[in-house]
């Protein structure tokens, strides 16, 4: 049987694996002046790492399966005996002495929760995709993220532009859907590196910040509030990059969808306590992780978009980026007892 008619099944998320150090401080201070840690933990970070924890402790029934690359190191051990206690398959998740293990301070605010990264890019800027053979994988959709922070995905390549449009081609070639995001650079990169690798995406998934600077609206008004015009313009200027099925654009206040036929979602995001978020870190990845989870099994967008924000809602509940995560159920469990804002966004 042709591997393009088999059956595919499970996501495979490769990209950023990322130890996080996170710390929660009373304040950020300015420069040469002090702030106080009260407590501190260890947790996921990147986009392929926290996805796939995410989806393994939603109790996803697919097969997870991690790529990328990790160091000869202590963090690059704790990587893959985390994914093995969590039942994701680590085949394509390579090892290597050339860099360490890429690793993140994250400064967050006990207050707000904001959050504040410095960052070691360490080995996944040497991850270049070599070695995936998507003809003899077997899962149903690739998730690649971050683009922007994967060096070696975002160099040039003359006949697609960027390595990861390569990598995303090849991918779906072979039958995959692919999946895309990117990680909130303040830089003017966005259009070289982001545009290229749309043209081979089946679903794109960003938040604001992201898709204003890949397409070039102000998606915030200089009061902070949602322009949900721009953002409708945007999501439309995404598609015309070539983007196969479904743009998502997720923010604080929810999360909004847009299907290559023209069909727009709306989806609210918890109405949550002001207590109950203790960071923020990862939030945006665990919506990510919920939609996937959506996408995969066939789910209605609306059902997926809303698996999404509940998603994002636990991960707030917690300092580390996938801790605050539960299974499914108990997950969605949080609607009934948050329920969503009401009348948030503009539904024209």
């Amino acid at each position: 049987m042709s591997t393009r008619k088999k059956r595919r099944r499970g996501i495979l998320a490769g990209g950023n694996w990322i130890i996080d150090q996170v710390k929660m401080i009373d304040v950020f201070p300015q420069q040469e002046s002090l702030a106080n840690i009260s407590t501190q933990s260890q947790g996921t970070g990147g986009s392929a790492y926290n996805i796939l924890m995410d989806l393994a402790k939603m109790e996803a029934p697919f097969p997870l399966q991690a790529a990328g690359l990790v160091g000869n190191d202590a963090l690059g051990t704790f990587i893959l005996s985390d994914c093995k206690d969590h039942n994701i398959q680590t085949r394509h998740l390579k090892t290597t002495k050339l860099a360490d293990t890429s690793y993140t301070d994250v400064m967050t605010e006990v207050k707000t929760g904001r959050r504040t990264f410095f960052h070691y890019r360490g080995t996944n800027a040497l991850w270049d995709g070599l070695g995936l053979n998507f003809e003899k994988l077997t899962s149903k959709i690739f998730h690649l993220g971050y683009l922007l922070l994967l060096d070696a995905m975002d160099a040039p390549d003359k006949q697609y532009g960027t390595r990861a449009a390569k990598i995303l081609a090849t991918a779906q070639k072979a039958g995959l859907k692919t999946s895309v995001d990117v990680v909130s650079e303040d830089s003017q990169r966005f259009a070289k590196i982001v545009k290229p690798a749309l043209k081979h995406t089946d679903y794109c998934i960003l938040n604001e910040f992201e898709a204003g600077r890949t397409t070039g609206f102000k998606i915030r008004t200089e009061e902070g509030t949602l322009d949900t015009v721009a953002l409708k313009h945007a999501s439309g200027a995404l598609l015309q990059c070539g983007i196969r099925e479904l743009v998502v654009i997720h923010f604080p206040e929810g999360a909004f969808a847009r299907t290559l036929d023209g069909q727009d979602f709306w989806q609210s995001s918890l109405r949550l306590p002001q207590k109950y978020i203790v960071g923020s870190a990862g939030a945006g990845d665990a919506f990510c992780a919920g939609l996937l989870y959506g996408l995969h099994e066939g789910w209605d967008i609306q059902h997926s978009l809303r698996v999404g924000v509940c998603a994002a809602a636990a991960s707030l509940s917690h300092p580390t980026c996938t801790g605050g995560v539960p299974s499914l159920e108990t997950m969605l469990n949080l609607c009934k007892k948050y329920k969503f804002r009401a009348n948030l966004l503009n539904r024209e």
